[in-house]
């Protein structure tokens, strides 16, 4: 029997098209009627990702055309979010590679194509953004190709289709040369060269949860593929857990995707992606719904584990409670873990000091994200710089993780650039200079060099330059690494910010705060340019007599202070200090806020240190 079902995942690197790509599809599969306002990137549900223009979630949705169902899946391109892409190649049966037409295979490409092509995916290749003035649409055709022979891929999966076009402008071609008119090409090709689904409608129902959702009626919902037989409101149905036990349940409701929105349905057959609502509180990623208790749990994909962390504490500072709902250290636990249950690659662990959660993650933008909504949720919650996840060896030595770093930036910076990659024991692997005057380097560099790179990259480049880096592997520790040379300028008082004062420390550095900020002690209101902390006073008054008129600070003028992004500040603090963040504000500060005793302790390690060398 033949399923007319097409289940694809959409993937490429960051900002190559994907979701303006979906745009398209929707429009062409009838989503909307013809008087309805369309929507720009509607895949985009989070509010950060509307912001930060990425996918952060995997979502799916899907289009009717010709008959045909075609359910489609928008990954993130980012390789923090790696983990969105791994856990739906299970749902799918093959992939669109958005690839730009004139910058051509990146990074992050090469990264979730390696999971589509080891999972025995078919590929249809897009060359997006056609209308680019620098597009070569040929160059990047034989680009990846070359990158299917680097990723092994079979004879199969090589001979891919490949399509030419815009999602911007609404086309897709067989061949750069033909009309320009509309989607349908493409649409043919995904009916003509995506295998239908491996399902069998005569064996009993079983599927493997891919996806978590949320209804606020009936709870968590598991979205997956199924690949056998059908489910329906009112079936018994069993969840076969990772850890060998068996819950029997009912299920309450069925979902299906389509268009913009996920409706009630009356069930699904094989092959179809539905998400099914049991009532079972704590469903996870990776188990396996069936209706027969017998049958084996389906494998599931392996996940790369996380390579940073973080410590997650309680707001313990002055101004704690002021400004968000959820300030308690069992507020932020329960979040951490409720986050867990839709996120597979985080991991939180409680550490032996009251109130500090660690939370690892693949990387610093991936946590960042997390803090941010917590944040915009009403959370108070102070976060440490990012560490690397050390492991020893089988000889015990220490050994920490290495990624590919690749960066594109127009020639004349390309000398800063090197000099910052050997300050963080970064190893060139390949230089080229395209014609346009684009440099390309790619390096192999110690995860830790990554934290701050991005914005030093920014400010080398005046904003030219373009960075993005996937793990590699783990290898031998690559010794000290330096990646701040300043210090800060630390206050010593409580109140708010004067104008008065913070004109006498404009001279002493950059400053993070403006009049009338509220300010505590150790709190870090600026940077020194020399290495080293700097007491001062922001908050000091001017103290009036006869000779001093009150009314001329009101005239003076101060520079605008420099206020950090989140993922900014995350990589700026050192290990001593710590970034709070609640819904209205984001501050640095130590993580002693008293002097006596931040002194107190840095003797007391320097000891340490000597007692050491002295060893």
């Amino acid at each position: 029997m033949s399923l007319k079902i097409r289940n694809l995942a959409i993937i490429a690197h960051v900002d190559h098209g994907k979701t303006t790509l979906v745009d398209q599809l929707l429009q062409a599969g009838g989503t909307y009627r013809e008087n309805q306002e369309q929507q720009e990137r509607a895949m985009d549900s989070m509010d950060l990702e509307r912001e930060k223009g990425i996918t952060i979630k995997a979502k799916n949705t899907a289009i009717l055309w010709e008959g045909y169902t075609i359910n489609i899946i928008d990954t993130p391109g980012h390789a923090d979010f790696g983990a969105e892409v791994e856990r739906v190649m299970k749902m799918v049966d093959g992939v669109i590679l958005v690839v730009d037409a004139a910058g051509g295979p990146q990074a992050q490409t090469r990264f979730v194509l390696r999971k589509a092509l080891a999972e025995g995916l078919k590929p249809i290749v897009v060359v997006n953004k056609l209308d680019r003035p620098l597009s070569n649409p040929q160059k990047v055709h034989d680009q990846v190709l070359e990158l299917f022979l680097d990723l092994d891929a079979t004879e199969e999966q090589f001979e891919a289709p490949f399509s030419y076009g815009s999602a911007r402008d609404g086309y897709f071609m067989d061949s750069p040369d033909d009309e320009r008119v509309d989607c349908v090409p493409l649409l043919r090709k995904i009916v003509e060269f995506i295998p239908e689904p491996k399902a069998d409608p005569d064996a009993p129902f079983h599927m493997l949860v891919s996806n978590i959702e949320w209804d606020n009626f009936v709870g968590r919902v598991a979205v997956g593929k199924v690949l056998g037989g059908s489910v329906k409101k009112g079936d018994t149905i069993w969840l076969l857990r990772k850890d060998g036990t068996k819950q029997q349940s009912k299920v309450m409701k069925t979902f299906t995707y389509s268009g913009l929105a996920t409706e009630d349905s009356e069930g699904c057959g094989a092959g179809g992606i539905v998400g099914i609502a049991a009532g079972i509180e704590n469903i996870d990623i990776g188990e396996t719904l069936t209706a027969d208790p017998e049958l084996e749990a389906l494998p599931f994909v392996e996940i790369d584990p996380p390579t940073v962390s973080m410590e997650f504490s309680i707001n313990d500072g002055p101004l704690a409670g002021k400004e968000g709902k959820h300030v308690t250290s069992r507020a932020i636990r329960e979040r951490l873990m409720h986050e867990l249950k839709t996120n597979v690659s985080l991991q939180v662990e409680d550490t032996d000091q009251a109130g500090i959660f660690k939370v690892s993650a693949r990387g610093a933008m991936q946590i960042a994200v997390l803090v941010e909504t917590m944040r915009r949720e009403g959370f108070e919650v102070c976060v440490s710089r990012p560490t690397v996840i050390f492991r020893r060896d089988e000889n015990d030595k220490l050994e920490e993780p290495f990624e590919t770093l690749y960066v594109e930036s127009p020639a004349e910076y390309s000398q800063g650039i090197l000099k910052a990659l050997n300050n963080r024991k970064g190893l060139m692997e390949d230089m080229t200079t395209e014609p346009s005057g684009e440099t390309l380097i790619q390096a192999v560099i110690p995860t830790r060099g990554l934290i701050g790179l991005e914005t030093e990259i920014v400010n080398l480049t005046s904003g030219h330059g373009i960075m993005s880096h996937l793990f590699k592997e783990y290898g031998p520790h690559a010794g000290e690494i330096v990646t701040r040379t300043t210090g800060t300028l630390v206050s010593m008082e409580a109140g708010t910010a004067t104008t008065y004062s913070l004109q006498a420390l404009e001279d002493r550095g950059t400053l993070f705060v403006g009049a009338n900020d509220a300010i505590y002690g150790g709190m870090l209101v600026g940077e020194n340019p020399r290495v080293g902390d700097m007491p001062v006073n922001p908050v000091k008054e001017k103290h009036l007599d006869n000779m001093r008129s009150s009314g001329k600070d009101k005239t003076s003028k101060l520079s605008p202070p420099l206020r950090f992004s989140l993922e900014r500040a995350i990589e700026y603090i050192d290990a001593d200090e710590l970034v709070e963040a609640t819904p209205l504000n984001i501050r640095l500060r130590k993580r002693i806020l008293d002097a006596n005793a931040r002194k107190r302790a840095s003797k007391s390690v320097s000891g340490e240190d000597r007692a050491k060398r002295g060893k």
